[in-house]
């Protein structure tokens, strides 16, 4: 779960009430921005992090190479001019600009970098991001602890030049929307002095961004606030001088605090949605984000194959969509989302190309159950399902519980719902039978999705192992084919998941969220979900 992402459903107030009162803009003398956020942030450490809360903090603090420009386009960061190519694609050399600085005034450099990449592969480090530098060079030896972290295809060549040296060609598009996207620096001293605990909170962490994060003592925070960074070589194009967040993970408190004019931006649920389309201060799109059903290898019951398959058919994801959701998401028809990737040759969409790989079928699911039961000598069977804690999560689960329910005679399905970092903690540590779970993709790449079931992943929640996938992903990714014979395979790779049902796709999801008519500059994207605020300004 790259960026774990908070998706809107669930219990609205009057939308009437809501879409007349507006936002009053009662900051805008004092020039603070506020705004909402539904769940908790884990860390501020960029190798640590793969969820959107987190995420959200650090858009707003850190700055790569390159980044998203207010229309969601990839542009130049800190790098001074586009990144010279060579070595057949596989190395990429960045110039730094000049007199870039940290938030406590020491200058940015090349060293700041190739720290960061270092700590990303460091198996000391433990991170859970690590798919992020996984294609530099010596990579897997670094990771596996027997080649030192010096070894990693990242150098400095001077002050003010970094290197990337990539085990094999990468598609131009996904290095540059990871390097925006993902690969920021670290202050190296800040790092060495922090060790373990940095970006555990705001003062163990020091920032290259539009802003400072201040007041952040850890994942159970609610509030802390974004401050301008005067140290920012852009900082006379951020016009916010403070965002104020809190955690605000009722559906109710947070549209009453847009209502009253307490806060200018926060996400919004599915109910307000279905009242409220022609209301000009909502914005809402499709994220590159699929939520999937996820069957724990381990468990007797989730590994049988043939209950993974009776489940796989149960369910008619148009419906829960539709009927369930009613916020703009859409069911899924494979596991790769609609919108993520293109064919090279005609530009048909990956997910339109592949067909309805998802589809629900009664009879199917029925048969696969009763061969699960005589497979396990059982009748009565009860599993868990956990998931988030949020109101949309909620109805989606109960939807789920109710479907496998009505559906398998003898199943019961309990519900555990928990805060989004205590779910996470569950997800890595393999604590769950059936879990309700998502990622977010940072890149146009259906390989991306597709190497979530891939053996060795450590978002491959499952623990299944899938020789043939495996085998499929590694040939499309070892840099020697061309963009037309790699999509063939990766559609390979695409029905080849769908043939275990070790992960059932559920759903592709939509954001929405309320912005006070007061202010502009917030866009959201498919690969770029948070808003920047950086871009935001009183309108005049």
């Amino acid at each position: 779960m790259n960026k774990k992402v908070v998706t809107l459903a669930g219990v609205a107030l009057t939308a009437m009430s809501l879409a007349a009162c507006g936002n009053s803009g009662k900051n805008k003398a004092s020039g603070d921005l506020n705004v909402t956020l539904k769940a908790n942030p884990v860390t501020l450490d960029p190798a640590k992090t793969i969820e959107t809360p987190s995420t959200s903090m650090q858009v707003q603090s850190f700055e790569g190479l390159l980044k998203y420009d207010k229309n969601n386009k990839v542009v130049l960061g800190e790098a001074a001019s586009q990144p010279t190519v060579t070595n057949d694609g596989k190395t990429w050399t960045f110039n730094l600009k000049k007199g870039l600085k940290w938030s406590n005034g020491d200058e940015v450099t090349a060293q700041d970098y190739v720290a960061s990449m270092r700590h990303w592969a460091d198996p000391k480090t433990k991170s859970q991001a690590a798919d992020k530098v996984s294609n530099l060079e010596n990579y897997d030896q670094v990771a596996k602890g027997s080649a030192p972290t010096s070894s990693l295809g990242v150098k400095a060549l001077g002050k003010y030049k970094v290197q990337f040296n990539f085990a094999k060609k990468q598609p131009t598009v996904n290095v540059r929307n990871n390097f925006a996207a993902n690969l920021k620096p670290v202050n190296h001293k800040v790092l060495a002095k922090e060790g373990s605990k940095y970006g555990s909170s705001s003062s163990k962490a020091v920032y290259n961004g539009p802003f400072k994060v201040t007041n952040w003592n850890g994942g159970s925070d609610d509030e802390w606030s974004y401050v301008k960074n005067e140290h920012y070589y852009g900082k006379k194009n951020v016009h916010m001088k403070k965002v104020n967040v809190q955690v605000t993970k009722d559906n109710n408190t947070a549209q009453n605090l847009f209502k009253s004019g307490k806060v200018q931006e926060t996400a919004v649920t599915a109910d307000y949605v279905k009242g409220n389309k022609g209301n000009k201060e909502l914005h809402t799109s499709l994220m590159a984000t699929q939520y999937y059903l996820y069957f724990n290898g381990q468990n007797e019951l989730t590994k049988n194959e043939n209950f993974r398959q009776a489940v796989n058919y149960a369910f008619n994801n148009n419906q829960l969509a539709k009927k369930v959701l009613q916020d703009g998401s859409v069911g899924a028809t494979g596991w790769v989302p609609e919108g993520d990737m293109k064919n090279p040759k005609t530009g048909e969409d990956f997910a339109k190309e592949a067909g309805h790989l998802q589809k629900q079928n009664k009879q199917k699911a029925q048969s696969y159950w009763k061969a699960a039961q005589k497979d396990l000598g059982k009748k009565q069977m009860t599993l868990n399902l956990l998931a988030d804690n949020t109101d949309d999560q909620k109805q989606v689960a109960e939807y789920l519980q109710s479907t496998l329910q009505k559906q398998f005679k003898g199943l019961k399905v309990e519900v555990t719902t928990l805060p989004h970092a205590q779910h996470v903690s569950r997800d890595f540590a393999g604590k769950f039978e059936l879990n309700l779970t998502d990622w977010n993709s940072s890149v146009p790449d259906a390989s991306d999705f597709l190497s979530l079931l891939k053996t060795g992943n450590k978002v491959n929640f499952t623990n299944n192992t899938d020789e043939k996938l495996d085998n499929l992903l590694n040939e499309a990714n070892d840099g020697t084919k061309s963009a037309s014979e790699r999509y063939k395979l990766l559609q390979q790779a695409n029905k080849q998941v769908h043939t275990n049902a070790d992960g059932v796709p559920m759903y592709t999801a939509a954001q929405a969220h309320l912005v006070s008519k007061h202010v502009t500059g917030l866009n959201y994207g498919p690969f770029n979900t948070v808003a920047q605020y950086q871009y935001a300004q009183w309108k005049k």
